[in-house]
């Protein structure tokens, strides 16, 4: 996101030079993160990339070695008892006591919830039960909760009352896909609502289908960030190219210096430094019969890929000249 977007666009979250160092290990360095207000911010990132951290600092929960954070307007740690009870959190997994039931662990959260009065609490805790589609099992004990019921009783004690912003910390970790799809509305509904989301997921088409905003984090860094589409139009573009003579047409384009590849698609030809109408040229000229052009844009996984991980060294042909990053 450019800087004057950025500085236009109201912010959930900010942390600037955020830093934090365990026994001589570094797990965040130097982070600056901006959660837009109403955004639905995807934090992705390989294991060990700070991602978990990160959020546990936002929330107060972990002191920052150095760096700044607003929370909702307050700057932590001074205005945590401000902002905080308009934040719902799931961090790390929940934890209930084994021998209560959901409704009885949930009754707990919720004495401790300033924004709910005592007569409002059963029908409060009702609500977010059924919301989380845990109904059926609330009155079970937490103790024979498989994982999934777990992760729902937890977004359940977040829910409890209406939020202004909500942190999820992998929240389908333990679902069925029909878990997965229901928490997938949830997150849609919220964002329909105005709250502004942040989670954290392993799952790259969900991010995909449902974040507005990414945050890419690699070796405790945050090595992008942005309006989603953004990011995805300015990755590297592709055209994908049918033809029935593969070898003639991807030795015809690698001649001309343009990088292409074989795939089960078809031959797939990056735009970094040529054009579609060139392309195409190029292999007219070679006599190459070109059944089919489609033009691709850069998904998230490709985009996390580059990101995050090192160059393939069977791109190595296909990379000609090198891209850039």
């Amino acid at each position: 996101m450019a800087a004057a977007d950025a500085a236009a666009t109201p912010l959930a979250a900010r942390t600037r030079g955020l830093r934090k160092v365990y026994r001589g290990t570094v797990a965040v360095d130097n982070v600056d993160l901006d959660v837009p207000t109403g955004a639905v911010m995807g934090m992705l990132g390989p294991n060990g990339s700070g991602k978990t951290t990160t959020i546990r600092m936002l929330l107060g929960l972990v002191t920052p070695t150095r760096g700044e954070i607003e929370l909702l307007g307050h700057a932590l740690p001074d205005g945590a008892a401000r902002a905080l009870p308009e934040v719902g959190a799931l961090v790390e997994g929940p934890g209930f006591h084994p021998f209560l039931s959901g409704t009885e662990n949930l009754l707990r959260v919720a004495a401790a919830e300033p924004h709910l009065t005592g007569a409002g609490t059963p029908a409060a805790v009702r609500a977010a039960v059924e919301r989380v589609g845990l109904a059926h099992a609330a009155n079970r004990r937490y103790r024979g909760y498989s994982l999934g019921m777990k992760q729902r009783l937890g977004l359940a004690a977040a829910l409890l009352v209406p939020r202004r912003l909500v942190v999820l910390d992998e929240p389908t970790n333990g679902l069925d896909p029909a878990g997965t799809r229901e928490i997938r509305s949830i997150m849609a509904d919220l964002h329909a609502e105005g709250t502004t989301v942040v989670v954290s997921s392993h799952l790259l088409a969900e991010v995909e289908a449902t974040c507005t905003h990414v945050a890419v984090l690699n070796q405790g860094t945050v090595v992008a960030q942005g309006d989603l589409r953004d990011l995805l139009d300015a990755g590297t573009a592709s055209l994908l190219v049918s033809t029935p003579e593969v070898e003639s047409a991807v030795d015809a384009l690698r001649d001309s210096r343009i990088p292409a590849r074989s795939t089960a698609e078809g031959i797939r030809v990056d735009l970094t430094a040529t054009t579609a109408p060139e392309v195409v040229a190029t292999l007219v000229r070679a006599g190459v019969p070109v059944h089919e052009v489609r033009r691709q844009r850069t998904g998230l996984e490709d985009l996390f890929a580059r990101l995050t991980t090192a160059a393939d060294p069977d791109m190595d042909d296909l990379l000609v000249p090198q891209e850039t990053r």
